[in-house]
């Protein structure tokens, strides 16, 4: 474990009904961490997307044609040019994000049992809310050490892997396209999956003051969890829709949208209008594996029930920690 993170494991009572004592294993970002490093690592993480924008509109706006073609046919190269995810400098570039990213915030990992995660072993982690951008993944990297799994990828929205530079980056974070066919290929070789599973469309339903979860018909996760034979593992974090301001459009037209170019066009930024985000505390909650029966046809009854599990785990696991982080307020929409 690195030296940008720090490891605590407490006993605590959760006020269930049996008042037991459980072990609640925390591990946190340090904040002794250089806010200079800090700086550059979420720049270079988080950055590239406004990059591409203002390199695209500075091309229109101010080169000459023949330059601002030029442009276009580089960033084109970058958005096709073959990527080798194992690269020895972009793995290290990578691991500097992971170590000083989470004591920006700082960012803090609470496992609510962490010997139930065999390293052996595959998970699905369904992780909530989407909000801006999930930001909070990072603590769940497998280069940022904190959990005992050895193999975990993040499956994000194909259109990132056609962003020029920022494709790059999150590939070399551990970052693969959310296919079903990329999804199952990664279960059967061992990978732990996180995927939102929200996805595009729930940056779209976002809502100021409350957290909304678009789960109710997203069950696909759930039936390749099934079968696979994977557990689902609930996942929540908390602060992470503080560290962006953001507009977008509403109308169903922008939905569909969207859903069509698999990706949320939304207006945000962070501190002084970069793409910097504001340093609030991020509190990320993993939940106790689901195990699941494998079954490679599933019928829709036994998908709609492990589902229904999968939903009740998420909402008693945010009404379990919310105020130990405070957010005692706070209300979950599950849409």
């Amino acid at each position: 474990m690195g030296k940008g993170m720090e490891m605590e494991e407490r006993k605590e009572e959760w006020g269930c009904s049996s008042g037991v004592e459980e072990t609640l294993t925390v591990f946190r970002g340090s904040q002794n961490a250089s806010l200079i490093h800090s700086i550059v690592a979420l720049t270079l993480w988080l950055g590239a997307i406004h990059f591409v924008v203002a390199l695209v509109l500075t091309a229109l706006l101010f080169l000459p044609f023949s330059l601002a073609l030029t442009v276009f046919g580089l960033l084109l190269v970058f958005m096709v040019i073959p990527i080798d995810e194992k690269s020895k400098y972009g793995r290290k570039l990578s691991r500097y994000i992971c170590k000083h990213a989470c004591g920006y915030f700082p960012l803090t990992l609470y496992v609510e049992d962490i010997k139930a995660f065999d390293p052996n072993r595959a998970y699905v982690f369904g992780y909530e809310p989407h909000s801006v951008l999930p930001i909070g993944v990072v603590a769940l990297a497998d280069l940022t050490g904190f959990l005992p799994l050895p193999k975990i990828k993040v499956l994000a929205s194909n259109a990132v892997f056609y962003t020029p530079f920022l494709r790059h980056i999150w590939t070399w974070l551990g970052l693969s396209p959310a296919t079903k066919k990329n999804f199952t290929s990664l279960l059967a070789s061992g990978y732990s999956c996180i995927i939102v599973p929200g996805g595009v469309q729930e940056p779209c339903l976002m809502e100021h003051g409350c957290e909304v979860a678009f789960l109710k018909s997203r069950k696909g996760f759930v039936r390749i969890a099934i079968e696979m034979g994977r557990p689902l593992v609930p996942v929540f974090c908390f602060g992470q829709s503080q560290v962006y301001k953001w507009w977008r459009p509403g109308g169903n037209f922008y939905l569909q949208f969207s859903r069509a170019i698999k990706f949320t066009p939304i207006f945000f930024w962070g501190i002084f209008g970069s793409p910097l985000p504001y340093q609030r505390p991020m509190h990320v909650v993993v939940g106790r594996p689901i195990e699941v029966k494998q079954n490679l046809h599933p019928t829709v009854e036994e998908v709609i029930e492990v589902h229904g599990q999968f939903v009740e785990a998420l909402s008693d696991l945010f009404e379990k920690h919310k105020a130990r982080v405070g957010y005692a307020d706070l209300q979950l929409k599950i849409l």
